[in-house]
């Protein structure tokens, strides 16, 4: 039961990493709005959520070092195999940013609700665990 219980929790560990890192990009979609010349971008979730899970979700991906003395580390913005992709274009801009707000604002609506119901079942999961071990 135990087991059954951690691989629940690692399938949710990785989606909330995920909509996390996503809700980031979003935000940073939006604060550049304004930029001249900037990019919309974004990742498949699915596709990310899916290359997280094949491989082991306890081991990060890891950079590569050049030098002996390099300190290990852990590329903070794995997507999970899933590339980053430009948004595609619905109405240009003359300064050549591709931010459309209102796609923006939908998305970033949409994967704070499923952050927060993400949230709200782990939550649940743990609290129905606690009443299962107190009795």
């Amino acid at each position: 039961m135990i087991g059954q219980f951690d691989n629940n929790m690692q399938f949710h560990e990785a989606a909330l990493r995920l909509r996390e890192q996503r809700q980031q990009l979003l935000a940073s979609n939006i604060a550049n709005a304004d930029t001249p010349n900037y990019k919309a971008r974004d990742f498949d979730f699915n596709q990310a959520l899916q290359g997280v899970l094949s491989r082991n979700a306890n081991s990060p991906t890891e950079l590569s070092k050049t030098a002996a003395a390099h300190l290990p580390g852990v590329n903070e913005a794995d997507f999970g195999g899933a590339s980053l992709q430009y948004r595609t274009v619905k109405q240009g801009s003359v300064d050549g940013n591709t931010v459309d707000m209102d796609t923006e604002r939908n998305q970033f609506t949409d994967n704070a609700l499923r952050y927060e119901a993400s949230l709200t079942m782990v939550t649940d999961r743990i609290k129905a665990m606690l009443a299962a071990i107190q009795g």
